[in-house]
């Protein structure tokens, strides 16, 4: 992860994730639904209706794991040893170990998500969220420690990557007691858009300077305007989210009413109509009641 590729590969990962976060939200906001059962479904059985049900972020994270698993184990020439042979022993790699780590609790909150939604008899929505919260507390941990012999630059942008993932895991762990919550959701999706745009802008400003001039560690007007370039990322994500939002909504205005009309289409063709003809005489005079009331007895059913 101490490439450039090692910070975009994970940013873009988790910026699709978002989008896809942000577009079930947005969707679930409009259709006034459960989050944890959204009556979208399709009409039809069958595989359409089996495909619906995969939890695709759940695949998402096992494939961009196994993925990054791979690379970092690549990254090293001659493999990547925990221990040297020398006397006394010393740890080897200790950044890239942690990076595994990261790669590794992605993968298996991936493995979780996909138990959850399509093999265990009921989804556990508990399970989900926890295993996600423990992942955050994790990668809160390792961060931390990644930072130690971090100066200036890099100090300052890993820094500002800590508050994001600091911020994620309060929001998780609130939602273990409130899994169903809008305003906390839609915070957890701008927050992951976040943590995915500053690791792709942390890879350019460590690695791949726009200028091509590196960044100085002494100036404090490059470290001022990393920080401003953070509350850039906010506005943009803040409204890339509203813009997924006022699309959702104009979609649902211009095909959310076809897809009734056609529900409704298919109300004739239902089996059951005594109770509604019953339903129909009750509204009509005594009169008229009886008399009809009398030919619905001579009509064979």
């Amino acid at each position: 992860m101490g490439t450039f590729i090692g910070h975009v590969y994970p940013g873009l990962f988790l910026i699709l994730y978002g989008l896809y976060q942000a577009i079930v939200v947005s969707k679930t906001m409009i259709l006034k639904d459960s989050l944890l059962d959204s009556s979208w479904h399709p009409r039809n059985k069958g595989i359409w209706a089996r495909l619906w049900k995969i939890s695709y972020g759940g695949l998402l994270k096992m494939v961009t794991g196994s993925i990054l698993i791979a690379y970092e184990i690549n990254c090293i020439k001659g493999g990547l040893i925990l221990v040297n042979r020398e006397l006394p022993p010393r740890f080897m790699y200790p950044k890239e170990w942690q990076h595994l780590t990261m790669f590794i609790l992605l993968t298996l909150n991936g493995c979780v998500d996909v138990m959850s939604k399509n093999l265990l008899p009921q989804r556990c929505v508990l399970l989900e969220k926890g295993t996600l919260a423990l992942t955050f507390y994790v990668l809160l941990l390792l961060l931390m420690s990644h930072v130690q012999d971090s100066t200036g630059i890099e100090l300052q942008t890993h820094c500002l990557l800590i508050l994001v993932v600091f911020l994620l895991m309060l929001v998780l762990t609130i939602e273990l007691w409130t899994p169903d919550t809008f305003h906390l959701l839609l915070i957890e999706t701008f927050l992951f858009l976040m943590m995915g745009s500053w690791l792709i802008q942390a890879g350019f400003i460590l690695y791949k300077p726009v200028t091509g001039y590196p960044w100085q560690d002494d100036d404090i007007s490059d470290i001022m305007f990393i920080t401003t370039f953070f509350c850039w990322h906010v506005m943009i994500n803040a409204l890339c989210l509203l813009g997924i939002y006022g699309i959702s909504s104009l979609w649902h205005c211009c095909y959310g009413t076809s897809l009734k009309l056609m529900g409704s289409k298919e109300a004739p063709y239902h089996k059951s109509t005594a109770g509604s003809l019953y339903k129909l005489l009750q509204e009509v005079d005594p009169s008229e009641k009886d008399d009809q009331a009398l030919l619905l007895s001579k009509n064979p059913s």
